[in-house]
């Protein structure tokens, strides 16, 4: 789409004056039809680039420039109100999973307590303070490390034999049964 602006014909100042029509029009109705006017002329600004970058589709002899205008601010106007259900469904998505005010609170099985607690006791002194720690504080190793002034590794690995004997003595508990 071409218009030339030659101010000395009477028919390219029409054209001229029809396009400043036209975009007055285009911000009135995204104005109208948004509401807030820093986001009407957020639209009005997407009419007029999107304009631009499809002016070789424009066809005078299908549409007027202003019809064809008013199209295109249509289609910004519905992407706006689309793009805004979609933020507030996701707002109340997210308000939905996290404003949960009761704490969450695990099952957990007295006998399986006891039964961990059992197994804990039979562990030598350091790994015992460890595994308390972790089990029934739920601290994490780095935390545990910290508190007891050990080195991670030596945190971990006393977690990791530890777990081991215990998972050996109750498969070997729970095999007899």
């Amino acid at each position: 789409m071409r218009i030339r602006c030659d101010h000395n014909q009477p028919e390219s100042h029409d054209r001229r004056g029809s396009s400043q029509r036209s975009a007055h029009h285009a911000r009135f109705r995204c104005w109208r039809r948004i509401g807030a006017r820093g986001d009407a002329e957020d639209v009005t600004q997407k009419v007029f680039v999107s304009a631009w970058t499809v002016r070789a589709s424009y066809k005078p002899e299908r549409s007027s420039l202003s019809a064809w205008l008013v199209g295109i601010t249509k289609n910004k106007i519905a992407d706006t109100h689309e793009a805004r259900a979609r933020v507030r469904r996701l707002q109340e998505e997210l308000a939905a999973t996290t404003s949960r005010r009761e704490p969450i609170v695990e099952d957990f099985d007295l006998a399986d307590t006891l039964m961990v607690a059992d197994e804990i006791a039979r562990l030598e002194p350091d790994a015992q303070a460890i595994m308390r720690l972790a089990f029934f504080d739920d601290l994490t190793h780095n935390q545990i490390a910290d508190r007891l002034e050990l080195p991670l590794g030596t945190v971990k690995s006393h977690i990791r034999r530890s777990l081991q004997r215990m998972r050996t003595r109750l498969e070997e508990a729970y095999a007899t049964r």
